[in-house]
């Protein structure tokens, strides 16, 4: 695992632990969950890119 596959790791984990938190809240901010959805995405679709240049074709 290199250094930026691991910090991208981090970064979803992170984001995903946010998330889950504003949906437990009484009344979730549903803007704030929106972001958070799309930055969990952006992260998960730069790591799926960086495995596919990893393989060989």
């Amino acid at each position: 695992m290199t250094a930026r596959t691991y910090k991208l790791t981090q970064i979803h984990q992170r984001i995903d632990e946010r998330l889950r938190l504003e949906l437990r809240k009484r009344t979730p901010d549903w803007l704030e969950i929106s972001r958070l959805k799309k930055m969990k995405l952006r992260a998960k679709d730069a790591l799926h890119r960086m495995a596919k240049r990893a393989r060989p074709a």
